[in-house]
């Protein structure tokens, strides 16, 4: 925030987000949900849900979002924007906190244009003195990327996850049309298969963020002095099963990260890039995730007598994981490895939905997807795809 003041940005104010940023969509009991620009019954996705629904409707031209499991990624994707997420460390968090989410989550930009991004990030970017470590940066702005030949580069994609073994035909059309548009670009694009099990790593990112929320609930209640009726139904539950959560349990799942690091670094040794859709579905509608009023009771019972941690048991909780992580199984891989990654708006659905496509990255790869992104914008423009009441004259305004 500091960064962006002193570049003499203009804040406008705070969006609307999940509770503690915890789902990928923003329908908060105390603010209400956040609504697509581009169809009001639908989502703008989450956690920086309301950031992606300003900027798509004409509001602000930038938003500031973070990137936990896909939150940057996710609302860019609904919501037909450029969304990149730094890899880790790229972006400080600091003064009162190193990393976050033990370094899965960065802090970022959503933007209409490659552009956009590529500047703010330089604003933003490089460590602070209170950073744990000092990030590789590159030697010139990354706003001189946009615009640089990204060369020939061998990209490997897929769409079926062990999450979502049949993904919409929407987000097939999606990567089959990115598929495309690279091969007229003269770029090498191969069909592989995921480089690493994307169920067993949902279950350690799920592991550790039930943690996250549970110490999230804790600090508020300190600091605040609120008891549970400050939070909502769903976020007690997720705190009791981090709770739960054994500090062993714990330790196993942050350790396993380092398996998928080198999975996806042996992919990478063979590939620039690794494509996928940025979500499995369209836009969901907006309600479509609310947890069903029999889980409602039960998880209320159970929390009520202190035995929420039943909830695992009994399998609730691969329900709610499968159910809140199956539209978007793709993104939570480079939070994990800590590696870059974008969402880059290139196609719209039949009803007019944005649904875009992502690309992970190798360590210190900004520069490339930046280059890469801003070659897709110039060969299929996105900024002039606009809701219903922005028109042409606030993309004319952006453009200068």
């Amino acid at each position: 925030m500091q960064r962006w003041l002193d570049a003499g940005l203009v804040i406008f104010g705070k969006t609307n987000t999940p509770e503690f940023g915890a789902k990928a969509v923003t329908e908060p009991e105390l603010f209400g949900a956040a609504r697509n620009p581009f169809g009001l019954d639908h989502t703008p996705g989450g956690s920086s849900g309301g950031a992606a629904a300003a900027v798509a409707a004409g509001i602000v031209p930038v938003a500031g979002a973070s990137d936990g499991g896909g939150s940057i990624r996710i609302p860019a994707a609904c919501c037909g924007l450029f969304g990149l997420k730094p890899g880790r460390g790229l972006v400080p968090f600091g003064p009162t906190s190193g990393e976050r989410l033990q370094g899965t989550s960065s802090n970022g930009v959503i933007s209409r244009t490659v552009r956009d991004t590529a500047g703010l990030l330089d604003v933003i970017a490089g460590p602070s003195a209170t950073s744990p470590f000092a990030p590789a940066v590159p030697d010139g702005p990354f706003a001189a990327e946009v615009g640089r030949d990204p060369g020939r580069l061998r990209i490997g994609f897929h769409t079926a996850s062990a999450i979502n073994p049949s993904p919409h035909p929407s987000a097939v059309a999606a990567v089959d049309e990115a598929v495309s548009l690279l091969t007229e670009l003269g770029h090498e694009v191969v069909a592989v298969e995921p480089p690493c099990d994307d169920e067993a790593l949902a279950r350690d990112f799920v592991t550790s963020w039930f943690v996250y929320v549970a110490a999230a609930v804790a600090a508020a209640q300190r600091v605040f002095g609120v008891g549970d009726s400050g939070f909502e139904d769903d976020t007690l539950v997720l705190a009791a099963l981090g709770r739960t959560t054994s500090g062993v349990e714990l330790s196993d799942a942050i350790d396993r990260r380092h398996l998928y690091i080198r999975a996806l670094a042996d992919f990478h040794a063979e590939h620039d890039l690794l494509l996928t859709p940025t979500l499995a579905r369209p836009p969901l509608l907006v309600g479509e995730l609310n947890t069903p009023p029999p889980l409602v009771a039960v998880s209320r019972l159970l929390l009520r007598t202190h035995t929420a941690g039943l909830l695992s048991r009994i399998g609730l909780t691969d329900q709610l994981v499968s159910k809140n992580l199956s539209w978007v199984p793709y993104t939570q891989l480079a939070n994990v490895t800590g590696r870059p990654a974008a969402s880059v708006p290139l196609y719209w659905t039949s009803e007019g939905l944005p649904l875009g496509v992502q690309f992970v990255g190798p360590l210190g790869s900004e520069g490339l997807l930046l280059r890469l992104a801003a070659q897709l914008e110039q060969a299929r423009p996105w900024a002039g795809h606009h809701p219903a009441g922005v028109g042409p004259p606030y993309a004319e305004m952006l453009m200068r």
